[in-house]
């Protein structure tokens, strides 16, 4: 079977698990296809293809996988009413849909797992039902999909992007690339849809909500991978003192920009208990700490010390304002420091810190008002990065202050506080 540069790729990496994250007719059926039989071509190997629906599993693959095994005579049986084609070699190639997801239980697969629309399948088909048939032979699986608002397959991308985790990988690719759709037919597209749904559908892009707060944040420049350097001495770390969770930003800081190449999220925990993490996973590193500047009368645990005290028994240096910004301003500060005026970013991020990346994506106003929500949960990681980030570049006003001014009633002129000029 002939497959693109792009999908050749794909289907030569050795990782477990591969994220293809594609526009409209770039060919991911194809690349299914192709997996389920370089699999399937190994004796007695199980391999399942799962759409959102039984009805789209028939429609998408159904007739192109037994044109194409039959043209290779491999069929030795084929059972319409279940959608599985028995092999000559005794593999199964079966079509499922998730939308049924207790019925996909029981078993175990030997070869992949392909699941194809993701976005518009339920996670839990995934992580309760269909992962752990994995389990028992390791098999293998590929997720495609086009993008649909930031769910779980978005989620799933984002884990491929991870370079420390070398069993997983993520690709993302346009129509245009598939080569398989005209330039003409794409350069219609574009005159026939409103800009965000063609970059969704052609550009395979991971469209935001409205209402974001953090618009200076974009994936393709602020999201890179990094390596903390062996010169490095001193760690610059944000906190936000939330009991569920307690989160700190964890970076260091050079060439004035701020590198944030981890984090540590710890439920039902304290400040000891997040001081006691930090110093584990950081030995023999100088710790600066930006707390929230509540930190100097806040108790996070029982004991009758602030958690800015607590910080410095810790021997953490730590740096807060003797009060707290406005949140408008400390937002302002971290969208400037994302992405300034002049287009310079100054702050990049580790694939590996998902929970912040998620939350930079995610967090929005409150509907009418200039608020950020609350009750989602995507305010934490926010809050510590921006405690640290308002501290060190805080926004400046260029404005001299003046002394207070009064009306001199007996002159008519305006002077000091003392009705002199």
């Amino acid at each position: 079977m002939k497959l693109s540069g792009p999908q050749k790729q794909i289907a030569d990496h050795p990782a477990r698990f591969k994220v293809l994250v594609s526009g409209r007719r770039f060919g991911k059926t194809t690349l299914a296809i192709r997996q389920l039989a370089y699999f399937a071509r190994k004796p007695d190997t199980l391999c399942w293809y799962v759409a959102p629906s039984y009805r789209q599993a028939k429609q998408i693959a159904w007739v192109e996988i037994k044109k194409i095994l039959g043209n290779l005579n491999w069929i030795k049986k084929v059972n319409e009413a279940e959608l599985t084609l028995i092999l000559k070699n005794g593999s199964r190639i079966c079509l499922r849909g998730a939308d049924n997801k207790d019925s996909l239980r029981g078993v175990g697969i030997n070869g992949i797992l392909v699941l194809d629309e993701c976005s518009d399948i339920d996670q839990e088909a995934w992580t309760e039902v269909l992962r752990p048939t994995l389990s028992t032979h390791n098999g293998h699986a590929l997720f495609c999909g086009t993008p649909k608002g930031l769910n779980w397959f978005h989620d799933l991308y984002q884990q491929g992007q991870k370079t420390t985790d070398l069993n997983w990988q993520s690709w993302q690719f346009t129509t245009e690339q598939g080569g398989w759709v005209s330039q003409e037919e794409i350069d219609q597209a574009r005159k026939d849809l409103d800009e965000k749904t063609y970059r969704q559908e052609y550009q395979a892009t991971f469209e935001t909500y409205s209402g974001i707060i953090y618009y200076g944040f974009d994936m393709k420049h602020n999201v890179k991978n990094i390596t903390l350097p062996d010169d490095v001495t001193g760690l610059s770390i944000g906190i936000d003192f939330n009991l569920n969770p307690m989160f700190a930003t964890v970076s260091y800081i050079k060439n004035d920009i701020i590198h944030v190449f981890d984090e540590i999220q710890i439920w039902s925990s304290n400040t000891d208990e997040l001081c006691e993490e930090i110093l584990r996973r950081y030995p023999g590193k100088r710790i600066f700490a930006y707390p929230d500047p509540a930190a100097r009368q806040r108790r996070t645990s029982s004991a009758r010390r602030t958690d800015a005290l607590i910080l410095q028994e810790n021997g953490f240096v730590v740096k807060m304002p003797r009060s707290h910004m406005s949140i408008r301003d400390r937002i302002n500060c971290v969208n400037s420091k994302l992405c300034n005026a002049m287009g310079i970013r100054g702050i990049v991020i580790d694939p590996g810190c998902k929970n912040l990346i998620n939350s930079l994506i995610r967090h929005t106003y409150k509907v009418g008002t200039n608020l950020p929500t609350k009750d989602e949960g995507w305010d934490h990681a926010n809050d510590s990065l921006g405690y640290l980030v308002s501290f060190l570049y805080p926004i400046t006003r260029n404005i001299e202050p003046q002394a207070p001014q009064r009306f001199n009633f007996q002159t008519g002129v305006t002077g000091g506080i003392n009705g002199r000029l």
